[in-house]
Order: C-alpha cells, then sequence, then structure tokens
C-alpha cells in the first residue's frame, strides 16, 4: 500500500553519524545517508544557512534531502554542523567566523567525501552556504554546485570569476520573493559566469517553507539525471518517522528579523 511522503517521513536509507577533522585542529559533526542496498551515483555536501541565524545540517531542506534522496535518487548526502554550530547531532567545534575559518570545513568535507570514495561530489549550499560555496567549493574534486537562495553577501567578484574560468556546472535556484537577491538581479549577478544557470522560482521565498519539493526536484534533476522527476510523493515499503517537534526552535525562520553579520559587498542585500 503506498504511503504518503511527508515532511516528517523518512525512507529507507544507510545513515552514520560522522566527524569531520579541519586542517586547523577542529571536530564537526555531521551524517552521512546513502541508499540501503546499492552504491550511491552521486554525492549531495551540504552547506547550510548562517549559524546565527538558526542555520544547522537540520534545515528542514537538507534534512528531506537526506530523508529521502537515498532511496528516491540514489544520492548520498552528506551534511554537518559547521564550526560553532548546534544541532540534534551535537555541536561542531570552534566559533562561527564569517565566512573566514569556515573555509577549513568546507575543505573537510570535501575531502571526507574524496577519503570515503563517494562519487560525483556536488555542493549544495543555501543562503550563507552559497558563498561558502562560491569562495571556497571550486575545487577539482568538485563536479559542480546548487546555490539555494543566493545572498551573493560574503561572495566576491573574484569568487565568481573563478567559477567562470573553471567552468563547472554552477545552478543558482532563486526564489521569486527572496529577502536579498531576487531573480532579475541575480541573473545579472550572475551574467559574469557563462555556464552560471540562474532558475527564478515562483512564489518561493528565501526559507522554501512549501517549496522543499520543487527544490529537491530542482536538484536531482541536475545531480542524477536518469532519476525520475518530478520525485514520487508515496512510498510502497517501510517507512519510519522522524521526530518534527525536535527542530521546531531550530528554523531559520524563527530568526529572520535579527541583522545578519557582517558588511554587505555592494549590491547585496541584508
Amino acid at each position: 500500500m503506498s504511503t504518503p511522503i511527508r515532511a516528517s517521513s523518512i525512507l529507507p536509507g544507510r545513515r552514520e553519524d560522522i566527524e569531520l577533522h579541519t586542517a586547523d585542529g577542529l571536530r564537526l559533526v555531521g551524517e552521512l545517508a546513502r541508499p540501503l542496498d546499492r552504491d550511491p551515483v552521486a554525492t549531495l555536501v551540504c552547506l547550510h544557512p548562517l549559524p546565527t541565524h538558526g542555520g544547522m545540517m537540520d534545515s528542514h531542506v537538507f534534512r528531506k534531502a537526506a530523508w529521502r534522496l537515498p532511496a528516491l535518487a540514489d544520492l548520498a548526502v552528506l551534511r554537518f554542523n559547521t564550526r560553532g554550530t548546534s544541532s540534534v547531532r551535537g555541536t561542531s567545534e570552534g566559533a562561527f567566523d564569517a565566512a573566514v575559518g569556515e573555509r577549513f570545513d568546507v575543505a573537510a568535507a570535501i575531502e571526507y567525501a574524496e577519503f570515503h570514495e563517494l562519487p560525483n561530489i556536488w555542493l549544495l549550499g543555501w543562503s550563507f552556504g552559497t558563498d561558502l560555496v562560491l569562495k571556497y567549493g571550486c575545487d577539482p574534486a568538485v563536479a559542480g554546485a546548487i546555490l539555494l537562495s543566493p545572498p551573493l553577501r560574503f561572495s566576491t567578484a573574484e569568487d565568481l570569476a573563478h567559477w567562470a574560468s573553471a567552468g563547472r556546472p554552477l545552478t543558482a535556484l532563486v526564489p521569486e520573493f527572496d529577502d536579498y537577491l531576487r531573480p532579475d538581479e541575480a541573473r545579472e549577478r550572475f551574467a559574469v559566469v557563462p555556464q552560471a544557470e540562474v532558475v527564478g522560482v515562483p512564489g518561493a521565498k528565501h526559507l522554501w517553507v512549501g517549496d522543499a519539493e520543487t527544490v529537491l526536484d530542482e536538484v536531482v534533476r541536475r545531480v542524477n539525471p536518469a532519476a525520475t522527476v518530478p520525485l514520487p510523493t508515496t512510498w510502497d515499503g517501510p517507512m519510519e518517522t522522524g521526530d518534527a517537534s525536535a527542530y521546531a526552535n531550530r528554523t531559520v525562520a524563527a530568526f529572520a528579523d535579527r541583522p545578519v553579520p557582517g558588511p554587505p559587498p555592494a549590491g547585496a542585500g541584508g
């Protein structure tokens, strides 16, 4: 009997707690989710929104990716807390460093994926995580990147030029009603990266509340083109239920009216 896939649904997969170790000596906590009975065809390394605004490895789009995509799209999903960030999984060592020290966090995640021979590594950044992708993710081991709600706040023109010269696939999913960067301006800003694809998402907002399924479909479309999209909304087989209440007070929405630390570059939003 088919069961609807809900926000709290956990589909079958192999999930293990992991630790990342940075070059500057910190231990970061995370999780790796893989298909239950087969090898993944590609890997998502997730970089979460601002921890000062409630962002963490369990931010809802990433949580749903880890709970669904190993079963629905044959993907491995690696998510972790950047330095100083806490979630149900635990707290990573160190302190938030406004996209400076986080360079070591990005490197540690890519290194972990490489060392464990995870295939076809794609970076999936969201908000602050997109700045980390643009600044530090253009690595030879990375096949491409997908940006969710990029504010282009901490990243620079030089970072975009680096991606342009590398030629790696880069897709930005930009909400129609984003708080910081909307589709038309995003197309102008990303025009310096010839291979960049800017996808405006009608009706969506920065936090993707109510639009996670759209995001996951667009991610899978690019990372595993052989998968069927739109992704299924029902599941035949065993399914667990996660405790959604564990995340109720850890959502970026609860912190949306707080000022973002650090001065924005010219033309960026707050």
